[in-house]
């Protein structure tokens, strides 16, 4: 990318009582940290990149800060003077997760397929990922080092606070519009991204001109065991199809755990390879290959190569995103613990447990596990053996506070377009429904044809799909 220049650092004051933000401070000092730079990139997009100084507690809004960092991104095509840029709609992009961070968009795909509609867009890592104040066992402030001390931090990185944030850059880009329309934006969550999004509908749907949703429509309970019950269901489904695609797997597989029940394997960063971590490398089933490779070193070599080793490693990114691990259970709670939801779900089923199916005959499979945390994992991964007691503090904690407002939900006037895939694995489809038959004014596109990452993976389709439903055009 060529540098096109830098822009001074500079300190906003937003009174939030003019605009009537619930949840907000009246006013909050929101300083653009040292400086935004500017880049063009080769394939025509003007990149701003901003820091905000914003408050790790929003009920204590002159108290700590954390750094935020979002891309701005305008397709010059669309805009050739800053004029033409200021009357580009704005559309917010809200990442899948939680914990994990957006990583610069291009052209292609699609981003491509919003840019050619002509919004400009703000691509942001949520608190707590990338640029944003990343968390992690070796970047807490020092203040903040017993176990209770590190769970009620953890707190302020849901997906209220993330909402907060998002409200608070919203009156820095877009306060001074002269329209009270223009001061509002349009939202894309994906995944997480889209629990995110119904936040904001249900506590701050002023700021909001428009949402749409990809494999987002989250479930609206206040704690995560029906959630993890279904999803159970769904992942020993995509269990069945994966073994009648691989059917010489249930022994490989088979052989690989039996090998590491017996041998302590140790994993490049020095985490451990045990049979239940082998498992959750179903969390994106694309595991045959490594499979394959582990069914072979154990044929050639009598153990595992350090080759194998390094990409089970690559494929389980939670020591560098840990967020996503002690916070996963938790984004489903309101006023009730999580109690380790998915270690509870599946303990229901054999199928998922290696001690209960090892003895059995050689045919019989063994599941992988899905999208599920567990308590061994904070044993297994080296870097959220730190966090282990604090993630047994947040698994009983019952004061988590609201994510949802079904009553304004049940009133929104904001038009809300979601793509809903029929098999997804990790967003059940029956909660979905349940979901759109409580939020006014939402119109979905099913398809049985993608799955969870379809945005990715027929961008033009989903994308089109989306822009279509929002013109709410039926005959």
């Amino acid at each position: 990318m060529a540098r096109l220049s830098t822009e001074s650092s500079l300190l906003k004051i937003i009174d939030h009582e003019s605009y009537n933000i619930k949840g907000m401070p009246r006013r909050l000092d929101v300083s653009l940290a040292d400086h935004d730079t500017t880049v063009i990139t080769p394939d025509g997009l003007k990149v701003v990149e901003r820091f905000f100084n914003l408050p790790l507690d929003y009920s204590k809004p002159d108290g700590e800060k954390i750094r935020v960092f979002a891309r701005h991104i305008i397709p010059k095509s669309k805009a050739k003077t800053p004029e033409e840029e200021a009357k580009l709609p704005f559309l917010l992009y809200l990442q899948g997760g939680p914990g994990f961070e957006i990583n610069l968009p291009g052209s292609s795909s699609y981003p491509g397929e919003i840019y050619e509609q002509g919004y400009q867009t703000l691509w942001l890592d949520q608190r707590g990922t990338g640029l944003s104040t990343p968390l992690s066992p070796d970047t807490l402030p020092a203040n903040v080092s017993t176990d209770e001390q590190i769970a009620q931090y953890l707190k302020h990185f849901r997906a209220d606070s993330i909402v907060k944030d998002c409200e608070a850059i919203r009156r820095v880009i877009l306060g001074d519009k002269e329209s009270p329309e223009d001061r509002k934006w349009t939202l894309l969550g994906q995944s997480f991204g889209g629990f995110c999004a119904i936040t904001y509908l249900s506590f701050h749907s002023e700021g909001i001109k428009e949402v749409f949703l990809t494999g987002g429509l989250a479930p609206l309970v206040d704690q995560p065991d029906l959630v993890y019950e279904a999803l159970a269901q769904r992942v020993m489904k995509r269990n069945t199809v994966y073994y009648a695609k691989y059917p010489q797997d249930i022994k490989r597989v088979r052989n690989i755990l039996g090998y590491l029940d017996s041998n302590r394997v140790v994993l490049p960063n020095g985490g451990n390879l045990t049979p239940s971590r082998w498992q959750q490398l179903g969390m994106s089933f694309g595991m045959h290959e490594l499979v394959f490779r582990a069914s072979n070193d154990l044929e050639l070599f009598k153990k595992l190569s350090y080759k194998t080793l390094q990409s089970i490693e690559h494929q389980q990114p939670l020591d560098g995103n840990p967020l996503y691990a002690i916070l996963h259970e938790p984004i489903y709670c309101q006023g009730r613990s999580s109690n380790w939801s998915a270690s509870r779900a599946t303990q229901k089923y054999d199928q998922f447990s290696w001690a209960q199916t090892k003895c059995q005959a050689d045919t019989v499979p063994v599941y992988f596990t899905g999208e599920m945390i567990f308590p061994h994992m904070f044993d297994d991964y080296s870097n959220l053996r730190p966090w282990k007691g604090a993630a047994e503090i947040l698994a009983k904690d019952d004061s988590w506070g609201p994510l949802y407002d079904l009553d304004q939900l049940a009133k929104n006037e904001v038009k809300v377009s979601a793509v809903t895939y029929f098999n997804d694995m990790y967003v059940d489809f029956d909660f979905a429904q349940e979901t759109v038959s409580k939020i006014k004014n939402t119109e979905q596109y099913i398809t049985n044809q993608l799955v969870h990452d379809g945005i990715r993976e027929d961008s033009s389709d989903v994308m089109k799909k989306l822009f279509k439903l929002s013109k709410r055009e039926f005959d």
